[in-house]
């Protein structure tokens, strides 16, 4: 055994991370957009609607995109609930990504886990417009990734990646040929994201303890993967800095670690292991510059910040990694930042809220209220702000 003991202690702290309990089935799902709701600006009694945050429901009967719209000063408001003419799985989909933004904001893509699709919307300030659900090339997507004119899809099930382009308004047309299969023997993918440039798509997968990394072609094809092994084992979710390296979320030592992605794609570590901190670290975001990164703790309730080097390197912002307090029994799942970096936000998955935080200069997180969402929610899964 590779690991030893670690192994058993993964295999339980990946239960945090892997699938919320679905609650008592809810009311009927609100599927009306409501009306867009204009800000009367900072000195008004609101303050301006600058973006938007947006999660899934993943149920199984009938997927859709909840939506929120975000004010300057980070509170959010329920704006709709947008069917995806798919189907979720009824639990948590164990992965980071579900729901992904375009880079220029434009689209919204959101995987459908049960029925084996991915759709499209239009984001617009008084909401989502669907533009259309298509298959997933593969089984079970758990997670997609997106540039302003390709997505591809990770299908966890059938352990390959599909390739999509993104037609005139949002549209996914398949490319069969861009299809690729994970390296041999890489099982539980978890998250695939493209490096901010571009250049480079990951795939982390906790069941192999590995990464694939492909090079980007200048038509949105993809290299042959290169396969790296993890520094500890069953990582999880991931983000990459401004300058391209790694930061990745080690939910069985309960750590976090780095890497350095080589121009050929293979992974070296910078921070091996951080050291043991909260319980299940399973979902990583990074702020715009680069200066901070955060993961969400499932087993714990809480979010921990932590500084990041030019070279790539973590240190805790908070000794023993308590940076937010989300809430005992909350089960934090994924997060984003708002594009401006001031806001993190973040899925709670034992209750559907949508818990909110202000960043400050040092990395500290200032708790703000919480959000509801419209009704009770059987699945929830992914979270994309901007």
């Amino acid at each position: 055994m590779r690991y030893g003991a670690p192994l058993l202690l993964a295999a339980a702290t990946l239960a945090a991370c892997a699938d919320t309990p679905a609650p008592a089935a809810p009311d009927a799902l609100a599927v009306t957009p409501s009306a867009a709701r204009a800000g009367k600006g900072e000195r008004g009694d609101r303050a301006a609607v600058v973006g938007g945050v947006f999660t899934l429901t993943n149920d199984s009967t009938g997927n859709a995109v909840v939506g929120y719209e975000r004010r300057a000063d980070g509170s959010l408001a329920y704006l709709g609930t947008y069917p995806t003419g798919g189907r979720g799985t009824g639990g948590g989909l164990g992965s980071q990504g579900a729901v992904v933004l375009s880079p220029n904001e434009r689209f919204l893509f959101a995987v459908s886990g049960g029925s084996n699709e991915v759709t499209s919307y239009v984001v617009r300030r008084g909401g989502l417009t669907r533009v259309g659900t298509v298959a997933s090339g593969g089984t079970r997507p758990v997670s997609a990734a997106a540039t302003d004119r390709v997505v591809y899809v990770l299908n966890a099930g059938s352990s390959t990646l599909a390739g999509f382009r993104v037609a005139n308004g949002g549209r996914l047309v398949a490319v069969p040929a861009w299809t690729r299969p994970l390296s041999p023997g890489t099982s539980g993918g978890a998250q695939v994201q493209f490096s901010r440039d571009g250049r480079f798509l990951a795939v982390v997968a906790r069941a192999s303890n590995s990464f694939d990394v492909f090079l980007v072609n200048a038509d949105g094809s993809l290299g042959a993967p290169v396969s790296s092994p993890s520094a500890g084992p069953a990582p999880f979710g991931f983000d990459f800095t401004p300058r391209g390296q790694l930061v990745v979320s080690d939910p069985g030592p309960r750590s976090a670690s780095s890497y350095q992605v080589g121009i050929d794609g293979r992974l070296a570590a910078v921070t091996p292991l951080v050291g043991a901190f909260q319980g299940a670290p399973c979902w990583v975001v990074i702020t715009g510059d680069g200066r901070f990164a955060y993961t969400a703790n499932a087993a714990s309730g809480s979010v921990s910040g932590f500084a990041l080097g030019v070279d790539g390197s973590l240190s805790l912002i908070t000794p023993g990694g308590l940076t937010g307090d989300v809430g005992q029994g909350s089960t934090p799942l994924d997060m984003d930042v708002s594009r401006d970096s001031r806001f993190l936000f973040v899925l709670e998955g034992a209750t559907g809220n949508i818990a909110a935080f202000a960043i400050g200069v040092d990395g500290g997180l200032q708790a703000m209220a919480d959000t509801p969402p419209p009704t009770a929610l059987r699945g929830r899964a992914g979270l994309a702000a901007y």
